[in-house]
């Protein structure tokens, strides 16, 4: 049974997530602020964290922030559920580390989707085969042991749902994928389910991690009407 941990200072909305996530199977904690959350998180390790921004004290981004720099918690799953919905407060709730982002009103049904497709994806059904060690397209090298990024102008270390995006997009260097295809294959997303912005968010910060110039990037080129590709052409 995977364990939530819901942090929200409205605790009227915390004990309804509570209660409706239950009925899903979930075992499910609640802290009304980040530093409580954090001390629970230590304590117990949940499998996904859900994330107001909006809170007294320290909001969403400082937290998140700080359970990507915490060793025990860095590999989990943020969930952020908020009222702030415009495209800048989700490209923020990105660069602080979330995996995923749902503007309050929200559907249950929804949220109970993106939950399940981000518990899936980070317990994936092993097989026989071993994964690569390493992707290389041209001269990127994705590591997939220490899910660190080399391009020419640098190394970086990817959060899992960059990685997974971005080992996406090179196993299939050259071909294209729109926003939908990308919900389904990397988010593991129903049909119709999740936000084309969660997909230019994520593109957008991979592009500042590798792109000698993100405003014009070389490797993961946009094919206007079409959706994204990473091209094994591209050259520094």
């Amino acid at each position: 049974m995977a364990t939530i941990l819901v942090i929200d200072d409205d605790e009227l909305v915390s004990r309804t997530l509570q209660r409706a996530l239950k009925l899903y199977g979930y075992q499910v904690m609640v802290a009304n602020s980040g530093a409580e959350g954090l001390q629970i998180a230590r304590r117990h390790r949940p499998d996904l964290f859900i994330l107001d921004i909006m809170m007294p004290g320290a909001d969403g981004y400082q937290v998140c922030r700080q359970i990507r720099g915490d060793p025990l918690l860095t590999e989990l799953p943020v969930l952020f559920l908020t009222a702030k919905a415009k495209d800048e407060d989700k490209i923020e709730g990105f660069r602080a580390g979330a995996d995923d982002y749902l503007s309050k009103p929200f559907n249950m049904e929804e949220l109970q989707l993106r939950v399940k497709a981000i518990l899936r994806r980070m317990n994936p059904v092993k097989t026989v085969q071993q994964p690569p060690t390493e992707v290389v397209v041209g001269n990127v090298t994705l590591d997939c042991r220490t899910f660190k990024v080399m391009a020419p102008n640098g190394t970086a270390l990817l959060t899992n749902v960059q990685f997974d995006l971005l080992y996406h997009l090179m196993s299939h260097a050259d071909q294209v994928f729109n926003s939908q295809q990308l919900l389904q294959d990397v988010w593991d997303y129903p049909r119709d389910t999740g936000s084309p912005e969660l997909v230019r968010a994520h593109i957008k910060n991979l592009r500042e991690k590798i792109e000698p110039v993100p405003s014009d990037p070389i490797y993961i080129r946009t094919i206007q009407g079409h959706g994204y590709t990473f091209s094994s052409a591209a050259t520094t």
